[in-house]
């Protein structure tokens, strides 16, 4: 591997890696303030890693925590802020649950059905803020933090009883959906069932790089997020590209609640996980916008949020897990930050050593030249 690839690999690795011992490190000094232990609550999380259910529901959660994140990255290659990705996941699902719960297709076409029915929902709930930013020019950060309050009132209205709603006790639910719209998960044995649909988020995950890396409207992407005056001095149409991507950021959105949805609950209700969208924003951070990067963060999210339980047991807070995740984003922006700084100092000087060099050797050259110069004058 060549050296400046080498480089690279480290800038990359080591600003998580920092974010996450300070992040250890904080915690644990909250902990000593507190008079516990600092060292016993990680260890008991660790053990329950090894325990095989635990492990089930950590991949379950972070399946959906994955795609959230995906839907967050799209919008930050672009230099976008999507805030609003939970209101669009709220909103694909309880769409996609109502479909589910009042059309009974053959199963290979209704799963088709409720996926396209998720994605459009959340496409069209993130493409207000688009058409709201390209034509009036409104923050994209303050129209998806509006439209959140609008999702949150508009599942209110769809759960009365005269639109879809169907009250079970003191539950608002949906009503349950057919079972054609049901997705069979892997059987694990006593450990239980991992999701049909971590198999979606592993694709979307390969489609999210491929996309990306290996495709001209991948290239435009990533350009128009870096400079849009020079992605529109080379053709891209900036304003299209800003709505190009929310759409596919909110569509991705639609999806996130889908693994859960289809595969466990089948139907949309008050128990039903919130804030997915929120977490995202921290696990795409975490990843570096990297589908690689941003599974190692949501496995890790969903590791402190199914392990924590356990510390209530054991005389400890269980919101020591949600304090990690609190300082894991914040340790992230400044140790995202540092490096930065600290790789382009590290440039600068790899490019003052060269320039040195590249005059040393002009010099040592011309040193040459006239010497060849003086003998062939002396030969004359």
């Amino acid at each position: 591997m060549k050296k400046f690839d080498k480089e690279r690999v480290l800038l990359a690795v080591a600003g998580p890696v920092i974010a996450l011992a300070v992040a250890f490190a904080l915690s644990a000094i909250v902990l000593l303030a507190s008079g516990k232990n600092p060292v016993e609550p990680f260890a008991l999380m660790f053990e329950q890693a090894t325990f095989s259910d635990v492990q089930v529901l950590i991949i379950n959660q972070a399946s959906m925590y994955y795609i959230a994140a995906l839907a967050v990255a799209i919008g930050f290659r672009m230099n976008l802020f999507n805030i609003g990705v939970d209101g669009q996941y709220q909103l694909g699902a309880i769409m996609a649950a109502v479909v589910g719960a009042h059309m009974n297709l053959p199963a290979v076409l209704q799963l088709p059905l409720l996926l396209l029915t998720a994605v459009f929902t959340g496409a069209f709930w993130a493409g207000i803020a688009g058409v709201l930013k390209v034509t009036r020019g409104v923050s994209e950060v303050v129209a998806t933090i509006m439209l959140n309050a609008i999702a949150t009132s508009l599942i209110v209205y769809l759960w009365k009883p005269e639109i879809f709603g169907v009250k079970i006790g003191n539950n608002s639910t949906t009503g349950e959906m057919y079972e054609s719209g049901w997705v069979p998960g892997i059987d694990m044995g006593e450990a239980g069932e991992i999701y049909g649909l971590v198999v979606l988020a592993a694709l979307l995950g390969i489609g999210y790089w491929i996309v990306l890396n290996r495709t001209r409207f991948g290239f435009d992407l990533r350009a128009s997020g870096a400079s849009t005056t020079a992605a529109a001095a080379s053709g891209v149409n900036p304003k299209r590209m800003v709505l190009t991507a929310m759409l596919i950021s909110g569509g991705l959105a639609g999806l996130a609640g889908l693994p859960i949805l289809l595969g466990d609950s089948h139907t949309y209700n008050l128990n039903f996980p919130t804030g997915i969208g929120f977490l995202g924003i921290g696990i795409a951070l975490l990843g570096r916008n990297s589908p690689v990067g941003i599974a190692f963060a949501a496995l890790l999210w969903a590791w402190l949020d199914k392990a924590s339980p356990e510390l209530d047991f054991h005389g400890y807070d269980k919101e020591i897990a949600v304090i990690m995740q609190g300082l894991i984003v914040l340790s992230v922006v400044v140790s995202y930050e540092a490096v930065r700084e600290w790789g382009l100092r590290r440039q600068q000087r790899r490019v003052g050593a060269e320039l040195a060099a590249g005059h040393v050797l002009g010099a040592d050259n011309n040193t040459t030249a006239d010497n060849n110069t003086t003998k062939e004058v002396a030969g004359r």
